[in-house]
């Protein structure tokens, strides 16, 4: 076992997992032909000591590399690539430069390529939400650099934090939709119900619809990545367990633009027969009819002030403090 805060070695892993140091390496190396029980015996002792490969070898061992590392969930919708552009933007006139992984909003994966990332010795780390493996966090905690979680401030952060309170966005709509008299309410989400941010506004609507004395939120999860067609189909599998339904709260916009695609095609009446209202506040969203009622998030904001404060805590002494981005209901005609 190393000492204090020595980076463990993959000698460390190695007797950790009982086999020879050649075995452990040829797993860390992503070689062909390990058996499962080999590679499952390795990481887990890797995962439990915190061990990331160095590939900064001779004179630049120990050293950082120029990298930024930054992972976020997923770049097949509008949501992240702003945030992405937020960091290069902040970046932009100094020697660091953003590098990118995807986790499909899975906390294992993210441990996965946290430590592919951190073998190339990056300066700082930028993750997106609070939520991570014990795995993770033991790696994070032998990284020297500063580290960003963006967009949920609703957390004691491990160093850093911008972002907004997911909290606050789901009591926002939640008031807004009771204002305007609805009182059966539904929520869609995707991903299997992974993205964690999307949780936490679930579950502070959930609670202010029950505060209000309503009846209890209806909910439907999808499986699938979030997308215009799932939420086509999730409004009408909402509406199949609620016929009774006159509002559904989405996770996103994409869900919410699907699901009045499907509305509109079915011919029902939005708002009339049933209220929409979606989250991030997309371009798009504005210049369709009717207009989607929507929470306006500050992503290239985010990105920005993330890249700003692992700059200012890399070139000075001091540490910015966690930063609350501010939230806007956008009301539409979909409410």
């Amino acid at each position: 076992m190393p000492d204090g805060d020595s980076r463990p070695t993959l000698k460390h892993v190695a007797a950790r997992a009982g086999v020879s140091l050649i075995s452990a390496s040829r797993v860390m190396r992503g070689a062909a032909n390990v058996s499962a029980d080999l590679r499952a015996k390795v990481e887990a002792a890797a995962s439990e000591l915190g061990y990331s490969r160095n590939r900064i070898a001779g004179s630049l061992r120990g050293q950082s590399s120029d990298l930024i590392a930054v992972i976020v969930p997923s770049m097949s919708n509008h949501v992240f690539p702003p945030i992405v552009d937020g960091i290069d933007a902040a970046l932009q006139g100094s020697r660091f430069r953003p590098v990118l992984g995807m986790t499909g909003y899975d906390i294992a994966t993210e441990e996965t390529i946290l430590r592919d990332l951190l073998s190339w010795t990056p300066s700082a780390v930028i993750l997106s939400g609070a939520e991570h493996t014990e795995g993770a966090r033991k790696l994070l905690s032998r990284h020297s650099g500063p580290v960003v979680e963006m967009l949920d401030t609703d957390m004691e952060p491990i160093d850093l934090a911008v972002g907004i309170s997911q909290r606050a966005a789901g009591e926002m709509m939640a008031q807004h939709l009771i204002a305007r008299g609805y009182r059966r309410i539904g929520f869609v989400g995707a991903w299997g119900g992974r993205d964690m941010r999307a949780a936490k506004r679930l579950a502070a609507l959930a609670a202010a619809i029950e505060a209000a004395g309503l009846p209890p939120l209806v909910q439907h999860i999808a499986p699938e990545p979030s997308s215009l067609p799932v939420g086509a189909e999730a409004v009408g599998t909402l509406r199949a367990m609620a016929p009774d339904l006159d509002a559904v709260v989405f996770a996103n916009d994409d869900l919410a633009l699907g699901a009045l695609f499907a509305c509109q095609g079915a011919g029902l009446s939005v708002p009339d027969d049933l209220a929409l209202a979606g989250f991030n506040g997309l371009d798009m969203c504005q210049v369709i009819a009717p207009r989607l009622t929507t929470i306006q998030t500050p992503r290239f904001e985010v990105g920005r002030r993330a890249g700003e404060s692992l700059l200012a805590a890399l070139e000075g002494d001091t540490r910015p403090d966690p930063a609350t981005l501010p939230l806007r209901l956008i009301e539409g005609e979909t409410t």
